[in-house]
């Protein structure tokens, strides 16, 4: 500012750079305008620092008067900056939140599409392939009486089988089933010879968990009771899904012992130059024929079970069993 200076006229320019900051303020249409608006008022440059430089050719006793007012003027515009501010960003999430209003009840788009776990349909298809062969679909609970899990298949208590199947036990003498095979007790129970049945499920035993164990896991399992079956029934059976199932590999049976089955065997199947067990077999034990009240001179029959697990890692080459219970989408995203 040049030319004289008196506290009459800066008092003056200070009320209409007031009044003039108040308007342009209140017209701000956005947040860019209202910083140029704050630079041209309050910056090193601007309105404000202009007026204030002249105050250096008032006489002594105004200046503080000017320099007072000059302050005050300050923070009311510095307060009108902050409230328009505040008005222009609450203005502009109205809007955005006006511009971005869903509709809850709109199926969803762009999510997706999942697919079965790989042990979902290892199940199906072994559950499919013993279908194939004439076998139905049977189910029982994984909540199971002492009864249906080891006693009716010829493990009584004490005996030594129970500790290869420690498992969780509950109130009442109930338990969380081992394997599959009371579903085989409970349908004899109830429908009579002849049967063939696939019992697919999920099993549990009291297993730490490292690579090739897991306190949860499933199992399939098929019996065929009838009259006159024998164990090449149960080799020819047995052959027929592997071959199914895994290709033209070696197979090889070997003697092996259950509880329930009399004789038994273990059956390995010969992958990347090795022998891997994958399923164990055997006649029913004319014991547990009789215990469900079934003459063993008349009927005999076969069982066989396996790990579902087992059979997803040699088909896929999964080397850790943990893998299959993690959620782990990058995993799962491979099947």
């Amino acid at each position: 500012m040049s030319g004289p200076v008196s506290l009459e006229l800066l008092s003056a320019q200070l009320d209409q750079l007031e009044a003039e900051a108040a308007t342009a303020i209140a017209d701000a249409a956005d947040a860019a305008a209202l910083e140029q608006l704050r630079v041209s008022l309050l910056g090193k440059k601007g309105r404000l620092s202009g007026l204030l430089g002249a105050m250096g050719r008032l006489p002594g006793p105004d200046r503080p008067v000017v320099g007072q007012r000059a302050n005050q003027l300050k923070s009311q515009v510095q307060e009108l900056l902050n409230s328009r501010r505040t008005n222009l960003d609450d203005q502009a999430m109205a809007a955005r939140i006006a511009s971005e209003t869903l509709d809850v009840t709109a199926p969803p788009s762009g999510i997706p599409t999942g697919h079965r776990h790989p042990l979902i349909t290892t199940t199906e298809e072994i559950v499919d392939l013993f279908c194939g062969l004439g076998y139905r679909v049977e189910e029982g609970p994984e909540i199971e009486t002492d009864h249906h899990n080891f006693t009716a298949l010829n493990i009584p208590p004490h005996h030594p089988a129970r500790d290869m199947q420690d498992t969780f036990y509950l109130e009442e003498g109930r338990l969380l089933r081992t394997h599959t095979s009371p579903v085989q007790i409970r349908h004899l129970e109830q429908t009579p010879p002849p049967v063939r049945i696939v019992a697919p499920g999920r099993v549990f035993r009291r297993d730490a968990s490292d690579a090739t164990h897991s306190p949860v896991f499933h199992q399939v399992e098929v019996l065929a009771i009838d009259e006159g079956l024998h164990f090449g029934h149960l080799r020819g059976t047995v052959m027929a899904f592997l071959r199914a199932f895994f290709g033209d590999l070696p197979v090889r049976f070997r003697a092996s012992y259950f509880p329930f089955t009399e004789p038994s065997a273990e059956v390995d199947v010969q992958w990347k130059g090795r022998w891997l067990e994958v399923m164990g077999c055997g006649m029913v034990d004319p014991a547990v024929l009789e215990g469900l009240g079934l003459d063993p001179a008349r009927w005999s029959g076969f069982a066989a079970g396996l790990g579902v697990e087992r059979f997803c890692m040699v088909r896929h080459g999964i080397d850790d069993i943990r893998r299959f219970f993690t959620s782990d989408l990058r995993f799962l995203e491979q099947f």
